[in-house]
């Protein structure tokens, strides 16, 4: 993989992220996941870099160990992260509303969350990642028709490489066909 072509600044592995603190299992600040999505990222970020974009990760593989943890801290009190990161949701309602999941493509080693950065820098999706919001969804209304247009850009180069999109999320991609489809590893990121 060229490291040149992606950078990678895993949220979970620090505070900077929904919960407000590192998830279990994120021991480091490192890529993972199945070869086959880490080639099919990498032919991704060949094309993005042929268009003048780079690409930026914020998760990748996640240990079975830290979605257990997003669940039960999502069915925990309200915490000091919510203006951020869930604003308009009760945080009760993230699982019902497919904002976290009880089990994850993220562990499976086939699900990257990314945007696409220009000159080091990512551009402007309209919101955040991990904003737990219908403005964060492919296609919502509310954003710019740049915001959207870039959106769009990310969607059709990581299509063109084998992965869909999750329409709750216009970060979050999954390998269109997974080569552990019902495994979900819990190694640690080391």
């Amino acid at each position: 993989m060229k490291k040149s072509a992606i950078e990678v600044q895993l949220r979970y592995a620090t505070c900077h992220n929904l919960t407000g603190q590192p998830l279990p299992g994120y021991l480091k600040n490192k890529l993972m996941g199945s070869p086959e999505m880490l080639f099919a990222l990498d032919m991704a970020a060949e094309e993005a870099a042929t268009l003048g974009y780079g690409l930026l990760v914020f998760d990748a593989y996640r240990p079975q160990k830290a979605v257990d943890f997003l669940v039960k801290w999502a069915n925990a009190a309200e915490n000091s992260t919510k203006l951020l990161y869930y604003p308009n949701v009760e945080k009760s309602k993230l699982l019902a509303l497919g904002y976290i999941a009880e089990k994850s493509a993220h562990t499976r080693g086939s699900a990257v969350d990314l945007t696409l950065t220009k000159s080091g820098a990512p551009i402007d999706m309209g919101t955040d990642f991990d904003l737990m919001d219908i403005l964060s969804h492919h296609g919502a209304e509310g954003i710019s028709k740049e915001q959207a247009k870039n959106r769009e850009t990310l969607k059709a180069l990581m299509a063109r490489h084998g992965f869909a999109a999750y329409e709750n999320e216009w970060w979050h991609y999954r390998l269109s066909e997974e080569p552990y489809p019902d495994t979900y590893f819990d190694d640690d990121i080391i």
